[in-house]
């Protein structure tokens, strides 16, 4: 008998519901959660589709899960950084974790939307919470406060907003904002005026075309903790 007949056949790696869920992450990366199918995930594991369903139920169960591993490798971040959290010190070690869940999330394009369309919170995102609460006790909020500046952070405390609009694609720098209301321009002229302004600071790859998102969005988080911070009775 040959040597080569004497060799075991190759093992294939098990499927399990964590590498499911990778995939979707990876596929979800490469061409958009639009791509995300049942079908598509299947080919990119090589296996016969209803394998799949061993560990899934369906592809909402597939975004579920997602859900929840994107915010486990928020949770393993932000366990991560060291740094004082009592009293005053609540406010900067609450920007940084916030920023490095923002980090994550950009590296996901198509993450907040997805975490944006579940109507339950999945366990990490629990955990996530329930450590930031305790990052703001720290701090000295009462619980009453902490549950106020929940809903005030939003989907922010995750490192992401909900923009008013999205106004796609980079504006050039030579161009009217006039010209882009067309008609409309003298109707609105403080619009006009703010959009002349805004050119000042337009970042070419911002996700939000126009702006500097990352700028505009540590605007808005440093609003609210300061807001907090002024709040806390010590």
């Amino acid at each position: 008998m040959s040597a080569q007949a004497d060799q075991p056949p190759e093992a294939r790696t098990p499927l399990t519901r964590e590498r499911v869920l990778r995939a979707a992450i990876a596929l979800a990366d490469a061409h958009g959660v639009e791509a995300l199918t049942m079908r598509r995930l299947a080919t990119a594991l090589g296996v016969e589709a209803m394998s799949l369903y061993h560990h899934v139920a369906n592809k909402d169960d597939v975004l579920e899960g997602v859900v929840d591993l994107l915010a486990v490798e928020i949770n393993d971040a932000v366990a991560a950084i060291d740094g004082p959290t009592a009293g005053a010190a609540w406010q900067a070690a609450a920007r940084k974790r916030i920023l490095t869940a923002r980090e994550i999330m950009l590296r996901h394009p198509w993450a907040p939307r997805v975490f944006a369309s579940r109507t339950s919170m999945s366990p990490a995102t629990i955990v996530y919470h329930d450590r930031l609460v305790g990052l703001m006790r720290d701090g000295g909020f009462s619980y009453d406060l902490a549950h106020r500046a929940l809903h005030a952070l939003g989907s922010r405390s995750l490192g992401f907003t909900q923009e008013m609009f999205d106004p796609g694609g980079a504006m050039p720098a030579d161009v009217d904002p006039a010209d882009l209301l067309g008609s409309f321009a003298e109707q609105v002229p403080h619009l006009v005026g703010m959009l002349q302004d805004a050119i000042a600071h337009v970042d070419p790859d911002s996700r939000l075309g126009w702006c500097d998102d990352q700028v505009e969005f540590e605007f808005g988080l440093d609003l609210v903790l300061d807001g907090l911070e002024r709040l806390v009775v010590r």
